[in-house]
């Protein structure tokens, strides 16, 4: 039999809060040069009810040996807490001073609405798109686009509906989260 190698870890939620969370990966020294130097993967987990709690356990299949940084999103109603932690040999070590942030509502008349998100070489992107009332991202669809020789992908939004949408960048020497509603462009 085969071992399976990673680590786990678990978090509670309370009644009407959602957790999510994502790896925060440094792209490849190869894929640097065109491409954005972090990208997010969002990590799975399975979910067990204990009385009014959701017991949430969640998996890395690739352990650093100096650590994965992650990043915790608690979905409550019209806003987000967002944390961010790192996952070490035999620890989770969380910041001590989590960022509540509150969202805007999208408003189109529109029947639907794209947003583009550009991907990695190895099909990794940098931004995430979520629904903030099931926790669900919102899949992009890939296609190539012959003009930029890039790989892409559209995400179909829908009208009168609100989503939260985050993105990690490196500005002067520090990992920032920039979030928000998305722009929505044609």
């Amino acid at each position: 039999m085969d071992a399976i190698q990673g680590k786990h870890f678990s978090i509670t939620d309370p009644e009407g809060v959602k957790t999510v969370i994502y790896q925060v990966n440094k792209t490849e020294k190869e894929f640097l040069k065109d491409s954005p130097k972090y990208t997010v993967e969002r990590l799975d987990h399975t979910e067990e009810i204990v009385g009014n709690y959701n017991k949430k356990t969640f998996y890395v299949g690739n352990p650093q040996k100096e650590g994965n940084r992650i990043l915790i999103l608690s979905f409550a109603k019209d806003k987000v807490v967002i944390n961010n932690g790192i996952l070490e040999a035999d620890k989770v070590r969380i910041s001590k001073k989590p960022m509540p942030f509150k969202f805007d509502t999208i408003y189109s008349e529109q029947a639907e609405e794209y947003k583009e998100v550009n991907y990695t070489p190895n099909l990794k992107r940098p931004i995430s798109i979520i629904d903030p009332e099931t926790t669900e991202e919102v899949k992009p669809v890939l296609y190539f686009d012959e003009k930029t020789n890039e790989v892409k992908g559209k995400c179909k939004l829908k009208p009168y509906k609100s989503y939260f949408v985050f993105e990690i960048r490196e500005e002067n020497g520090k990992i920032n989260l920039v979030g928000g509603s998305p722009e929505i462009t044609d």
